[in-house]
């Protein structure tokens, strides 16, 4: 293990930023905690005797990953295990999701969060909720909690469906800047739905959640946003409609960005076949349409973003009958390799891949990393792009091993993830 306390020279290695398109072999210097130079020969060959040096041997040195939709889990799968899991995964920066069974709309639970977070290996930041006790009806205290320094709001998987509400949050924030984020989908639409509505839905005797109900919720924010200049985020579009309207909508103003989980573009809805709770999302699995959608608002920057939604759920709330299961994946561990899949199949460039989970959500979330420039913290990622693996649940560190990618070949693992400097994984030789 490195500390932050000797400088540190990476050697070797592939400089990836997209923040710069910076593509090149070389070094970086770490100096407390930070960045401090990079080159392709910083010290001409011979560096002091007094920097520990650690030798990338040709692989790609990357800004740490920011994964900025992350539920904290209960029975095991708490802040400490997630940090783990988000380690493994290369990720330096989470960004916690606020759950409906916690009230974090006040200053005092945002300090405990930020006081849990202290001695872990990775960036915790959590996000506050939209409206007071996330039930929908009265907006938080935005200007408060963005003066003391929550950059984020969003009522997680519970969409604001009162328009006047969020016409008045809209308003409201422009006069402090801070990300809104909304989950897409109204709420009457999708009611009693667990899956995608269409042919998989009737086969299968489940109700479905039309595609609709995302692509309506969608536009009526955005009516709402003509009125004002404030920063909105749709916090997941998995529809070929509502991509279409939020590609068209940043044509006419600025402030707009999208996300994306990586189920919706790594698998379909027929991963839901013979009822398997492990691939039961919110929003749902759509079709191949759908999914080839959301593949190419990524590759035109439609999408900005892509999360894991990491949701760590119980065995026991999965091993149940396919509609009262609880919807959710885990995903920190497989952010890099699933995502990889778009590179290796040509559909996106590298360094337009890494900026959906560095730069863009630095960008968005106004954090000071998620670039390799000089000052910026030394939170980094070394990974071999090209690594063949077998994607194996037991392998990875969340106790919670809620995923449908079990088995699933990929391209791509993480080698070493460093923190302020500090290497908090690395991967064990084999």
């Amino acid at each position: 293990m490195t500390t932050a306390h000797r400088k540190i020279l990476l050697t070797n290695a592939r400089l990836l930023d997209p923040a710069t398109q910076l593509d090149q072999q070389g070094q970086l210097l770490i100096e407390d905690g930070k960045i401090s130079a990079l080159g392709p020969d910083i010290f001409n060959g011979s560096p002091p005797d007094d920097i520990d040096i650690i030798d990338c041997q040709g692989l790609c040195l990357s800004p740490g990953f920011i994964d900025m939709r992350v539920f904290i889990g209960s029975s095991g799968a708490g802040l400490r295990n997630i940090t783990e899991a988000a380690a493994y995964g290369g990720v330096t920066t989470i960004i916690t999701v606020p759950r409906a069974t916690e009230l974090t709309d006040d200053i005092a639970v945002i300090e405990h969060t930020a006081r849990q977070a202290e001695g872990l290996p990775i960036n915790v930041c959590p996000m506050s909720p939209l409206t007071k006790a996330m039930a929908g009806q009265e907006m938080t205290e935005i200007g408060l909690l963005s003066q003391y320094g929550v950059t984020a709001f969003t009522d997680g998987k519970k969409p604001v469906a009162n328009a006047q509400v969020m016409s008045r949050i809209l308003q409201y924030a422009e006069y402090f800047d801070p990300l809104i984020i909304q989950h897409i989908e109204e709420p009457e639409l999708a009611a009693n739905g667990c899956v995608n509505a269409g042919e998989q839905a009737s086969r299968l005797g489940l109700v479905g959640i039309p595609t609709i109900a995302e692509v309506i919720m969608l536009e009526r924010d955005l009516r709402l946003l003509q009125e004002c200049r404030t920063r909105y985020h749709a916090a997941q579009l998995t529809t070929y409609d509502a991509l279409d309207a939020m590609r068209q909508a940043k044509k006419r103003r600025n402030g707009l960005s999208a996300g994306v989980a990586v189920p919706h573009f790594a698998l379909n809805e027929t991963a839901v076949g013979d009822y398997r709770t492990f691939a039961k999302l919110s929003p749902p699995l759509r079709n191949e349409m759908d999914r080839q959608a959301i593949v190419s608002a990524l590759a035109d920057g439609t999408i900005d973003v892509i999360v894991s939604g990491h949701d760590p759920q119980d065995p026991e709330s999965k091993r149940l009958p396919f509609e009262q299961a609880a919807d959710g994946v885990i995903g920190l561990e497989t952010l890099l390799p699933l995502s990889l899949e778009l590179y290796h199949n040509k559909s996106i460039a590298l360094l337009d891949l890494l900026a959906k989970f560095t730069c863009n959500p630095a960008r968005l979330l106004k954090l000071d990393t998620g670039t390799l420039a000089v000052g910026s913290p030394a939170d980094l990622c070394i990974f071999d792009p090209d690594k063949p693996t077998t994607l194996n649940p037991d392998d990875f560190p969340s106790k919670t091993k809620n995923t449908p990618f079990e088995d699933r070949p990929v391209q791509g693992i993480v080698q070493r993830t460093l923190v302020a400097g500090k290497t908090v994984y690395e991967r064990e030789a084999v």
